[in-house]
């Protein structure tokens, strides 16, 4: 498919959105399903619990002992202040109103979401549960960016960031494309987060590490995890959570959410694997810390392409996520010199561009046909190389957006609060000086 055919799609799929935004079109064509509802209730469970407790648990076990309830307390902090920001007005902005840059506030407050409002980019289940699935898609996404200035970063200064972060970086991207903006438009394809979630974060959490600096007796000290038991626990519940937040992204109960679990799977499997061995042939043991490293590997970078490629390439996905993702996290960042204290951008940053790449690249059509795209999204194997170029404009949009404006979001908090513990706060640890708390 031509980006020109791409283009007349996505102009007949905004058509069908504003027509679908009236309530005679909500009373007629777009209709609750029951079976899409059931699932996407389970699929929105799903992905809350990939932050809490799945991301608490796999960040509190990577860390050294005396930080484990300030890394769990950034992880609940970011759900429960996310989750009213969105509603409030973060829904509104990101999914009404069509404008190439950002959203309308017709939902401020959730204003005007009655019990049978259904959106326009999800016609067959209640508004209300669309935009709490969006809402925990935004959680993790800003839960993930306090890996990599864990150990470090004052309570205070990290619930400004949530604030900041969420409207001034997160909702333009979401936006940008998923909401019917600009990206979207162009041809840039996302099934479930590679951008909006995973480069986004993993930028995010590269420039906080930068501007934030090294912890206190990082490449002279032991700082390696003090629980690996509780990451691997957190990694099972992210693997299965992840069942929804790609599954999910069908926005129903159907054969595209079914393909999507099992690629999902397929690339978690394949990532973890690959790690390991090369691990095992590079260091002489497979850790364990490695095997969770390349399954959370597979399954961001599988992300975007999740709904647009066969399982077989989902295996391959995983492969080179694994692959990738291993030299990021060690000699990317040896060579890099910074300080991400548990790889959100070598596993999360470079999984969800490798994945968003390969989904130009591998794309099958027949797998995201619609009535408004017949066609479906094609991909470089199947004749198609203009995707591999929006695909690549996604990725520097999103690159340069997350990285500059992290930076301004970083400036304007630390004009207001401290961005980091004092020394004396960091040798003693966060539990006992941010919160008042200790583990015995």
């Amino acid at each position: 498919m031509t980006r020109a055919q791409l283009r007349l799609a996505v102009a007949a799929t905004a058509g069908a959105a504003t027509l679908a935004a009236s309530p005679a079109f909500a009373q007629g064509a777009a209709k609750i399903d029951a079976a899409d509802t059931a699932w996407m209730l389970g699929a929105t469970g799903l992905v809350l619990m990939m932050t809490i407790p799945g991301l608490a648990l796999f960040y509190a076990g990577m860390v050294r002992k005396k930080n484990v309830l300030a890394t769990m307390a950034q992880c609940m902090a970011a759900t429960f202040l996310v989750s009213i920001l969105w509603a409030a007005v973060g829904y509104s902005l990101t999914f009404t109103g069509d404008g190439a840059y950002i959203g309308k506030l017709d939902r401020i407050f959730l204003n005007g979401m009655t019990l049978d409002a259904i959106s326009p980019h999800a016609k067959t289940i209640p508004e209300s549960l669309f935009m709490i699935y969006q809402m925990t898609f935004a959680i993790i996404t800003v839960a993930l960016v306090a890996g990599s200035v864990a150990d470090r970063m004052r309570f205070s200064a990290f619930l400004l960031f949530c604030v900041f972060w969420l409207l001034l970086v997160y909702v333009p991207i979401a936006h940008w494309v998923w909401g019917g903006g600009f990206l979207g438009s162009y041809g840039v394809v996302d099934f479930a987060g590679g951008l909006v979630v995973h480069l986004n974060a993993g930028v995010a959490g590269l420039v906080a590490a930068y501007v934030i600096g090294k912890r206190r007796g990082y490449g002279s000290e032991n700082l390696s995890p003090h629980n690996l038991t509780l990451a691997v626990i957190g990694t099972g519940l992210l693997w299965v959570g992840w069942f929804g937040f790609n599954g999910g992204s069908a926005l129903g109960a159907n054969s595209r959410a079914a393909m999507a679990i099992t690629s999902t799977h397929l690339a978690a499997s394949a990532g973890a694997f690959t790690w390991m061995v090369l691990e095992w042939r590079i260091r002489g043991k497979p850790s364990v810390l490695g095997m969770i490293s390349g399954a959370v590997a597979g399954l961001g970078t599988i992300t975007p392409a999740s709904g647009f490629v066969m399982p077989m390439q989902a295996v391959l996905i995983g492969v080179i996520a694994g692959a990738v993702c291993f030299w990021a996290c060690t000699w990317l960042k040896l060579k890099l010199g910074y300080d991400d204290s548990l790889d959100v951008f070598g596993v999360h940053g470079i999984g969800g561009l490798t994945g968003t790449l390969l989904a130009g690249v591998l794309a099958v059509g027949a797998l995201s046909a619609s009535p408004e795209l017949p066609g479906g999204v094609s991909g470089l194997l199947e004749g198609n190389p203009q995707q591999v170029l929006a695909q690549l404009y996604g990725i520097a949009v999103t690159l340069a957006w997350s990285g500059i404006m992290t930076f301004v979001v970083l400036k304007i908090v630390g004009a207001m609060v401290p961005l980091r513990v004092r020394h004396e706060d960091e040798v003693m640890g966060l539990d006992v000086t941010q919160h008042g708390e200790a583990l015995q």
